[in-house]
């Protein structure tokens, strides 16, 4: 469309307005020639003699295009009449009216005009009064006629594509990767099928196939021993088949079920044209089937047999300056044939590429690859398990630093950038690692040492932001104690940070670096302790210089006369209330104390005594226990809040559990700031209780011990 040259034809004008009050807006026509082709003028204008001769809008039609300009702001644009995003507005009404009003504001100002239009835009409209309904049809035929033609320009040019992919990958050593996989993965393993009969046990093996009797208990007669003979076969223990000698592990017949199978996943890594690099996701599946038929002594072995077959699922493809593309193999039920697609299927069943073992000869194709120096062999290694190369490669892509990171070890920074855990950067543009983490450049070795712990790197972040020169023992002992970056300013006001850090020991009882799980979470329970304690006295306005205020002799009762007094107000009338709404609670503790409480020789769990240690315990450990939901739970016996704490010290809350009483089961819990502390070892030991307490196996002596 010619837009310049149309600026320049006059507007057609109107002739006259309309005496009719209800008429807004009137439209006008012309069907003229631009640059030899037809365009169809269509111009709407207000119905007032000061707008006769400027319209509101001008849209012109070609059989192919159309474009509408503005008059006012002198532009074009390619709205249309009428659209569903704008609700079928017309673009120059100031708002959307019913359709009746629409007929009545909106007319063409001859009949001519209307012929005029049915005739260029040769669509079927029902109400000829809705003249713009012609207009809007051949708008959007040619909208929908363009998009088709463009979707598949972009067809035709994914399909090229592919083909061209296909093309050029190298054929898959589908034997070699199977061979492979059977000796390293599978161990080339054989199954024994075995039934006893007395001292004789039928065997057949998925090796050879064969299938053959065989005297596993020695015989006393002259005969026994010129006969076949076996060890006794037993279930899951291996042995030696008595016919080709192959080692296999024992299977009785009795408990399979046609055939078993397992399916495991590989990579192999292949250069792709000058410097480019193809993963193919393989899937290996060994399946091992015995055969049975109808004998004379009821059901028999007749052979066995193992089968090793593999499948590339998906082809992922990196390229120099190109996005990652993936390609995915998809079978066609109504051809039986496989065909390869650009894209994966929908839902649930879509195809995923999971962690899988890389296979040895990826890491020579690498070489001259733009994956060459990726230090993805030194990542795998670090890992010693399956991983995804491809995030790590595309991390790769991003930020080419992370090959620094697996050639010095930093595993676990650099499992968080495969992640897409880029918080942890500093610097992206960064050529120097202490500056693309944020770290002093003499804590790198410290960091190597402890394979790039997250924790230890947060603490030496903090140290450089805070332009502080702290030892390699306080940055590690710093790390064990979980304090974020506000905990350790406000505490460093008052005090350095060696003696926060000497307070924190003192207090928790245990020394740092020691590998006990119950002392690394009492440190770190502790200095959360404290650091809120100094916290609660600061906002109180009490003066933290006096030694009295910085070191109470009982920090956890120092605490809660904190937390009481910071808002004393509100707490008395929470717990008021939550005493008068859920007395329950009270009532039923020393029934639910006969079920549920227990201890051994480190913790002890037991019910909640009532509504306000509820309460009390979400406030200390800043979590949502002490909230309505929880509390009217546990008030009707729906649900069960049980307190977990150290032998010890019974009265500070450590662990908070919820318990389903209809099907006894933890539905949660938590520590401090809704955290699982020693998460491994609780759960086993939650595990356990929970065990004991469904079979009734905890003791009377355990349930009737009497705490404070």
């Amino acid at each position: 469309m010619k837009k310049k040259a149309i600026e320049k034809i006059p507007y057609l004008g109107l002739k006259k307005i309309s005496r009719k009050k209800a008429v807004k807006y009137i439209g006008v026509t012309k069907v003229k020639n631009v640059s030899h082709e037809k365009h169809l003028f269509v111009e709407v204008y207000r119905n007032e003699k000061a707008s006769k001769e400027i319209p509101l809008v001008r849209i012109v039609l070609t059989k192919k295009d159309f474009g509408t300009y503005i008059p006012d702001r002198k532009e074009w644009t390619r709205r249309q009449v009428e659209n569903g995003d704008d609700c079928g507005r017309l673009i120059w009404a100031a708002r959307s009216s019913p359709y009746m009003e629409r007929e009545k504001e909106n007319i063409l100002q001859s009949s001519e005009d209307l012929e005029r239009i049915k005739k260029f835009c040769k669509v079927a409209v029902y109400n000829d009064a809705r003249w713009w309904e012609y207009i809007s049809g051949h708008e959007n035929g040619i909208v929908i006629t363009a998009r088709r033609k463009r979707e598949h320009r972009e067809y035709v040019r994914r399909k090229e594509a592919l083909a061209d992919r296909i093309a050029h990958t190298e054929e898959l050593p589908e034997k070699k990767i199977l061979a492979r996989v059977d000796d390293i993965y599978f161990r080339n393993e054989h199954y024994l099928y075995y039934k006893k009969r007395g001292s004789w046990a039928q065997i057949a093996c998925s090796k050879c196939g064969g299938v053959t009797d065989a005297r596993w208990k020695i015989g006393i007669s002259y005969e026994s021993q010129f006969q076949r003979h076996s060890e006794e076969p037993r279930e899951g223990h291996y042995g030696m088949c008595p016919m080709c000698g192959a080692r296999g592990r024992y299977k009785c017949q009795g408990k399979v079920k046609g055939a078993h199978s397992k399916t495991i996943h590989v990579f192999l890594g292949q250069k792709y044209k000058e410097q480019g690099m193809v993963f193919r996701y393989v899937e290996v599946e060994k399946e091992w089937r015995l055969g049975l038929i109808d004998g004379e002594m009821g059901t028999e072995m007749y052979n066995a047999c193992e089968k090793l077959s593999g499948i590339e699922t998906a082809r992922i493809y990196f390229e120099p300056g190109k996005k990652t593309q993936k390609d995915y193999q998809k079978y066609n039920p109504y051809t039986g044939k496989d065909f390869w697609d650009d894209c994966g299927l929908q839902g649930c069943q879509h195809i995923t590429i999971d962690r899988a073992p890389i296979m040895m000869e990826t890491y020579e194709e690498m070489k001259g690859t733009m994956f060459q120096y990726s230090g993805l062999r030194e990542y795998v290694k670090d890992k010693k398990g399956n991983i995804n190369p491809v995030n790590y490669l595309e991390c790769y892509k991003r930020t080419p630093q992370i090959e620094i990171l697996s050639k010095m070890g930093l595993v676990d920074i650099v499992e968080s950038l495969v992640g897409y855990e880029y918080g942890i950067i500093a610097d992206e543009d960064a050529n120097r690692l202490d500056k693309f983490l944020g770290i002093r450049k003499e804590r790198i070795k410290q960091l190597i040492r402890r394979k790039g712990n997250l924790k230890l790197l947060e603490v030496m972040q903090m140290e450089k932001r805070q332009g502080q020169h702290w030892t390699d023992e306080q940055v590690e002992h710093l790390t064990e104690t979980g304090l974020e970056y506000t905990q350790i300013e406000t505490a460093t006001r008052y005090m350095t940070l060696q003696k926060l850090l000497n307070r924190i020991e003192k207090y928790a009882g245990c020394e740092y670096g020691t590998e006990c799980s119950r002392a690394s979470a009492r440190i770190r329970h502790m200095a959360t302790i404290y650091t809120d304690y100094l916290s609660m006295r600061v906002n109180l306005g009490y003066d933290l210089n006096n030694t009295v205020y910085q070191q109470p002799r009982d920090l956890e009762t120092a605490h809660n006369k904190m937390v009481m007094e910071t808002n004393k107000e509100e707490m008395d009338k929470r717990l008021n209330e939550v005493a008068e709404r859920y007395p329950e609670i009270r009532h039923i503790y020393r029934k639910l104390r006969n079920k549920y409480f227990y201890e051994d020789d480190n913790y002890i769990i037991r019910p909640a005594r009532s509504a306000e240690e509820i309460v009390m315990e979400g406030r200390i450990l800043h979590h949502c226990v002490g909230g309505d939901n929880y509390l009217k739970k546990h008030n009707t016996g729906k649900t069960y809040i049980l307190m977990l704490r150290f032998k010890a010290e019974p009265d500070v809350p450590y662990i908070t559990v919820e318990i389903d009483t209809k099907n006894p089961r933890i539905l949660q819990w938590y520590g401090d700031k809704d955290r699982k502390p020693d998460e491994k070892n609780m759960q086993s030991w939650l595990d356990t209780w929970l065990t004991k307490m469904k079979t009734g196996t905890l003791t009377e002596a355990v349930r009737t011990a009497n705490i404070a």
